[in-house]
């Protein structure tokens, strides 16, 4: 399993009670919630690393 990193995230209060409402619905945790809607978006995004590549920027010859 991938190291999981943390960071502070804010938002304001209309927001997060819209995502607690949505966390609920999906009976997930908002923590939970907020990692699917990522991975949703960087998935729609074309942005997933693939399993045994490294991200394009330590990709070897890739220009900054």
């Amino acid at each position: 399993m991938a190291e999981k990193k943390s960071f502070v995230l804010r938002v304001d209060s209309e927001t997060y009670e819209a995502l607690e409402k949505w966390a609920a619905d999906e009976f997930r945790s908002i923590n939970g919630q907020l990692e699917w809607i990522i991975h949703r978006a960087l998935k729609e995004a074309g942005r997933t690393p693939k399993k045994g590549n490294p991200p394009d920027k330590e990709k070897p010859g890739k220009k900054q």
